[in-house]
């Protein structure tokens, strides 16, 4: 393969830029000063890169050319740029979570997934938007304003994780760091069509140094970090370096990366439509789509769910519906701006009144929850699902009223899988109506190799999605 263009540059995956320096095909500098020409083209229109650090990438790119010259072994993702949500520490740009009040808030030190990505070889190049507190299904901030969803502006971009979604979608960066509390890794891999691995709680670290350094009992057991790509063979990468226990983070702990071999044909659970909620016609479309590929790929593919997913998804409200959270919040309110307000209003009338006694009782029905899917997934290791069982909404929309309530419906089994604390790929399947369509395979725990083995299988049948061009609307990527 012979590189001749910056814009083949930005239109690669993060190995194969890997390789093409590892091969000096082409060097750092080159692939970032493609990626950082990209964000100046393309960002001013969808507005999901917030701080650039373009000079700091560039004189990493240098050294890290230096290294190349001078012969021996590289690491696997040496030169390669990526992007880093707003929620997470990088040093040298602030941890804002899209806030005002924290728009200096620099944080002692790089936090353990970046500081992994930069040991693998990997150059951050910026910030990425998420909505204020990280706390909408739609990524607007307070600093920052709104993401575009640059397959159709008038939708969302999803959140929280949306600025990263759009980055990765249009080009501007191949690999980027997020998290997930509530489908905020998923959600915005649906809307703008990449993939997103959320990893098992425990198995990727979490660690900040700014204050509060140690969230809710509730947060700590649903909220994990984890990578966004193009490609799910990016995704396999960016888990390799960033899985691991450290001091950093308790929850973590040494887990093989990679577990014994399922008896074949691997059984996949097919739920089209979680108990029955409703599900937009596009959306199951998507996941009969990705059962078929999976079945071509020798998987048995049953229609089948796991047990109480609405429960599941009830007892995460239960689990952030706690006396202390509700007291930080109002705590904070004269921080906040009014829509985040808003938000927090809609979101605990829907989750009601705290309740000590019902809050107790979620962590007790999670433990049981958690035997009932594990018996499950005995029989059926793998679910293939809806993340968000409708269409992007309109950008803008999720405070109307009525609608926190309608997307933590379409978000259960989302919700369901973080309550439990399992693995889930999101993966492109296809394109409906001008808007691309993402399922999310799930896992027993521990077991992402599972979940990125069957997305791979999916994405070989499915087709990858080429970086899209919001500035040309008619240009349809295959």
């Amino acid at each position: 393969m012979t590189i001749t263009t910056a814009t083949e540059l930005w239109r690669m995956s993060a190995l194969e830029l890997a390789e093409a320096i590892r091969t000096k095909q082409a060097s750092s500098q080159e692939v970032i000063e493609a990626h950082l020409r990209r964000i100046e083209a393309v960002n001013p229109v969808v507005n999901a890169v917030t701080v650039v650090l373009g000079e700091e990438a560039m004189e990493a790119a240098e050294a890290a050319d230096l290294q190349v010259a001078a012969g021996g072994g590289l690491p696997s993702l040496h030169g390669v740029p990526f992007t880093v949500k707003e929620n997470i520490d990088l040093a040298g740009a602030p941890s804002t979570l899209g806030l005002s009040a924290l728009a200096n808030s620099y944080p002692a030190c790089d936090a353990p997934i970046v500081e992994r990505m930069r040991a693998a070889g990997g150059i951050p190049i910026g910030h990425t938007n998420c909505p204020t507190l990280t706390v909408r299904w739609h990524t607007d901030s307070e600093l920052w304003g709104a993401t575009l969803n640059p397959w159709d502006p008038s939708r969302t971009a999803g959140a929280s994780s949306g600025g990263e979604a759009a980055a990765l979608a249009t080009g501007m960066s191949p690999l980027g760091l997020g998290n997930d509390g509530l489908g905020s890794l998923r959600w915005p891999a649906q809307c703008c069509g990449v993939a997103a691995l959320k990893p098992t709680l425990g198995r990727i670290p979490h660690a900040t140094t700014i204050e509060p350094l140690d969230a809710a009992i509730g947060v700590q057991l649903t909220g994990v970090e984890g990578p966004m790509a193009r490609r799910i063979s990016d995704l396999r990468a960016a888990f390799d370096v960033l899985a691991g226990p450290t001091w950093h983070d308790p929850w973590t702990v040494p887990a093989p990366l990679r577990g014994p071999q399922l008896a074949r044909p691997i059984r996949m659970a097919l739920v089209v439509d979680p108990e029955g909620g409703g599900t937009a016609d596009q959306v199951q479309e998507g996941v009969r789509r990705a059962a078929a590929a999976l079945a071509e790929a020798g998987y048995s593919v049953e229609e089948i769910e796991p047990p109480s997913i609405n429960l599941a998804a009830k007892i995460l409200l239960d689990m952030l519906n706690t006396p202390d959270i509700r007291a930080l919040w109002q705590l904070m309110s004269s921080l906040l701006p009014a829509d985040t307000q808003r938000f927090f209003s809609s979101f605990y009338e829907v989750a009601g009144d705290p309740d000590p006694v019902t809050t107790l009782q979620s962590f007790v029905s999670r433990q049981s929850l958690l035997r009932a899917w594990g018996e499950f997934q005995e029989t059926y290791p793998l679910i293939v699902a809806p993340i968000y069982t409708d269409i992007p909404f309109e950008a803008g929309t999720d405070l109307e009223d009525g609608r926190v309530a309608e997307t933590i419906n379409g978000m259960r089994m989302a919700m369901a899988v973080n309550a439990l604390g399992l693995p889930a790929v999101a993966v492109p399947v296809g394109i409906a109506n001008g808007l691309p369509q993402v399922v999310q395979v799930i896992g027993p725990r521990y077991r992402e190799d599972q979940c990125l083995d069957a997305a791979q299988a999916i994405e070989e049948q499915a087709g990858i999605f080429t970086p899209i061009d919001p500035r040309s609307p008619e240009e349809t990527p295959t």
